[in-house]
């Protein structure tokens, strides 16, 4: 007789461990891209911001009283886009301190590496 259940959980296990291979390699690619690319200052305008918040529901192991439950985790990610003089548009990720500084239509400088945000400085 055939198992199909020790199969199946073999395919879905390669599958997962895949997809942490494949997301690690591009991260490490785009680390290394960036770290390759000059670091660039242009003229630009603050265009739009948006926000992406994860949520993560992970099981309990309990506490001293035996409870069992859920803790859910949020975290969220910023990007802003910006737009240069030639009227390209790019969107950058942002810690949320400099989300918070950057307002739309702001008017500055911005320094890039790559796809990595280096900072804004506005001009009054």
């Amino acid at each position: 007789m055939f198992n199909v259940f020790p199969f199946m959980f073999g395919i879905i296990f390669i599958i997962v461990i895949g997809m942490f291979i494949v997301t690690a390699v591009r991260g490490i690619g785009e680390w290394n891209k960036n770290n390759q690319s000059p670091r660039l200052t242009v003229a630009a305008t603050v265009v739009a911001k948006r926000q992406n918040v994860s949520h993560s529901h992970h099981a309990n192991a309990g506490d001293m009283s035996g409870a069992h439950g859920y803790h859910t985790s949020t975290h969220t990610t910023y990007y802003v886009t910006f737009q240069v003089e030639s009227g390209d548009r790019m969107e950058l990720a942002v810690s949320g301190s400099e989300y918070g500084m950057l307002a739309e239509g702001g008017q500055g400088q911005l320094s890039f590496q790559g796809t990595r945000y280096l900072e804004f400085r506005r001009e009054i």
